[in-house]
C-alpha cells in the first residue's frame, strides 16, 4: 500500500488568518500538519488588493520558496531591497533574511514551501518590519 497523503488546501485546511484576525484581507493556510509532511511545510497565502501583510519574518534555519499562483505582489527582503513578483515567479529566500509580502493591484495568491520543517519552532516575527 502506498504512503500518500491528499488534501486540497481550500477545502480541507483550516484558514488560521481568521483566528488571527486578519480576514478577510488574508488568508492563511498551512498544510504542514494535515498533509502529515515530515521534512517540509507547505502553506497556501491569499491577499486582498494591496494588503500588506502587517509583520515581516526569518527563520534560524528553515529556507522557503514563494511561488506567485495568480495576480502579483512585492517582497521586502531585509531592510531595503523589494523583489516585484508576478503569476509564476519562484523566489527562494534564504532563512536569515527578513521578509515581508504585499499583494499587488489584483491581491495575490501564493504558495510557501519550506525546509527542513520544524513546526515554525524557528521562526522570528519581526513586528515593525515595514516601517524600517
Amino acid at each position: 500500500m502506498s504512503d500518500y497523503t491528499k488534501v486540497n488546501l481550500v477545502d480541507d485546511v483550516e484558514d488560521s488568518a481568521v483566528r488571527f484576525g486578519y480576514a478577510p484581507n488574508m488568508q492563511a493556510r498551512f498544510a504542514r500538519t494535515p498533509l502529515r509532511l515530515q521534512t517540509a511545510g507547505l502553506s497556501l497565502f491569499r491577499l486582498a488588493p494591496g494588503f500588506r501583510v502587517p509583520f515581516g519574518h526569518r527563520h534560524r534555519e528553515q529556507e522557503e520558496v514563494y511561488v506567485v499562483l495568480s495576480g502579483s505582489a512585492r517582497c521586502k527582503l531585509g531592510d531595503d531591497e523589494v523583489v516585484e513578483l508576478r503569476a509564476w515567479d519562484a523566489l527562494r529566500v534564504a532563512p536569515e533574511v527578513e521578509r515581508g509580502v504585499e499583494a499587488g493591484p489584483d491581491g495575490v495568491e501564493l504558495l510557501a514551501f519550506g525546509a527542513p520543517s520544524n513546526e515554525n519552532r524557528d521562526a522570528e516575527m519581526v513586528p515593525d518590519f515595514w516601517s524600517r
